[in-house]
């Protein structure tokens, strides 16, 4: 009889307690909601013909799961599928977005892709009005966009937020006007940080729940305060619907950029001059540092502020300007978002120690291709191969004959790889015939009796050996491992 008490007694806390549960006052946002609303506008736009085929979406590599969405997207604009024949005329087309009011002066944000080979943009507010607006400036490489309307309306605007104090299950709400269906509101939490979706070279997308469609791109995502954290931007969509999986732009990196559109209508960004790759374990071990992060120097562009301060291929640049350089892609947008002709501190690794640099940024500029000039000086005809058991790698020298039919430009030197052994550590970490080691352990080589002594020379405590392959213009290290 007592067991059956007890038995019972556990039940009956265990039913308050769910009743407890489900009496927790939930977010209310219908307030909220009313008060976000008239900042949020739908933007429809005119493509003329002549502006049909030009790409406005972010662009994905093949096999992308954001491929389909945007296959989509370009086809209800009528842009051809690539190798397709040519179309017959049509008639403009017409495309919706969403956007916001950032300025009871007019401005408006919005996607690049929402707007781009517009040949007339207009806003519909919350109300129904309709006001034409006026392009300032955008930004493919973010994919963001500035609009300004002018108007007698009395115009509400939102506020931005701090997306870097956002948590993962921290609530979110999205306003926009997916499908055409204006002033629809959903409500999720933030799913991820951080999320690079190959969209762009600054990407640090915010994943949300909150249900995102065709029609909210350059909507608000905002946080419980009421401050715009993202700028909605894209989903993940097998089904070409919502998912749950949707992302936004945070207003970290859209703010910079829009209050760059308004003052200069373009972006300027910081550049560095360095070419870089992720730092591997592998890669981390055999440059002694305690664990994978930095971004490693593959190759140093000339003239750059990265030659001028005397930072080498080999280096890793583990802090900039005070932040770490916790992965390789986190380091573009440092250095994009520094403001161009200042001094940063750069930490490079090097040889095993810390080393400390100042490097004047300056303006990014569109990257011209280099002219490679021919050297009257030739190479020695003489071929020479050799096997390099610790490696499995059979090199050779490179003669004029296989600069010729390899296409090797003269100013690039170094031992051809022209066969990789099978089951060794030099096959499974991708070198192949056809590359060129240019260095061996940050040592510049084009003699195979060098590269042998440089080998057998190795301690046999050495975990392994850096490579600098050169394959057709990619500079890349390769770490591998001694058999």
């Amino acid at each position: 009889m007592i067991k059956l008490k007890n038995t019972f007694s556990i039940i009956i806390i265990f039913l308050i307690n769910i009743a407890s549960l489900h009496s927790i006052d939930k977010p209310d946002f219908a307030e909220l909601t009313e008060e976000l609303i008239p900042s949020v506008v739908s933007v429809s736009v005119i493509i003329s013909r002549e502006s049909i085929n030009q790409p406005r979406a972010p662009q994905f590599p093949p096999g992308s799961p954001f491929e389909d969405f945007f296959k989509d997207f370009f086809e209800r604009r009528g842009i051809p599928k690539q190798n397709t024949p040519p179309q017959r005329p049509r008639r403009n087309e017409t495309a919706q977005g969403s956007g916001f009011i950032i300025d009871d002066k007019g401005l408006i944000v919005t996607n690049n892709h929402v707007i781009a080979g517009a040949s007339s943009i207009t806003v519909v507010l919350h109300d129904g009005k309709t006001l034409q607006a006026k392009l300032i400036g955008s930004d493919a490489k973010t994919d963001l966009a500035l609009l300004k309307v002018v108007t007698d309306i009395k115009l509400k605007s939102v506020n931005w937020g701090n997306s870097d104090n956002i948590k993962v299950g921290n609530w979110a709400m999205a306003i926009g006007n997916p499908f055409g269906l204006v002033n629809t509101v959903t409500v999720g939490i933030v799913s991820a940080r951080a999320r690079d979706i190959n969209a762009g070279p600054f990407d640090d997308f915010i994943q949300t729940d909150a249900s995102i469609n065709r029609g909210n791109s350059g909507g608000p995502l905002f946080n419980l305060k009421g401050e715009v954290i993202g700028v909605n931007t894209a989903i993940y969509s097998p089904s070409g619907g919502s998912v749950g999986i949707g992302f936004a732009i945070p207003s970290a990196l859209a703010e910079n950029i829009v209050d760059q559109l308004e003052d200069y209508g373009r972006t300027i960004r910081g550049w560095l001059g360095v070419r870089i790759q992720t730092v591997t374990e592998d890669l981390a071990a055999t440059l002694g540092l305690d664990r994978p992060y930095g971004a490693l120097v593959a190759s140093v562009i000339p003239n750059s502020p990265a030659e001028e301060a005397g930072i080498q291929p080999g280096d890793v640049i583990l802090e900039f300007n005070g932040s770490e350089v916790t992965e390789m892609r986190k380091l573009p947008r440092l250095v994009a978002e520094t403001k161009v002709n200042t001094n940063s501190n750069v930490s490079i690794w090097r040889n095993e120690k810390k080393k400390k640099v100042k490097v004047t940024i300056a303006e990014m500029k569109e990257e011209k291709k280099e002219v490679k000039k021919s050297n009257s000086k030739s190479d020695e005809n003489l071929l020479k191969t050799d096997y390099i058991e610790k490696l499995g790698l059979t090199l050779s020298t490179i003669t004029n004959e296989i600069r010729m039919s390899q296409n090797i430009p003269n100013n690039v030197t170094g031992l051809l790889v022209t066969n990789v052994e099978q089951n060794t550590d030099a096959e499974i970490k991708g070198i192949r015939p056809g590359d060129i080691i240019q260095e061996v352990n940050q040592k510049s080589v084009n003699d195979l009796d060098v590269f042998r002594r440089i080998i057998t020379s190795l301690n046999n405590n050495k975990k392994g050996i850096l490579l600098l392959i050169n394959r057709q213009g990619n500079i890349n290290f390769v770490a591998l491992k001694l058999n």
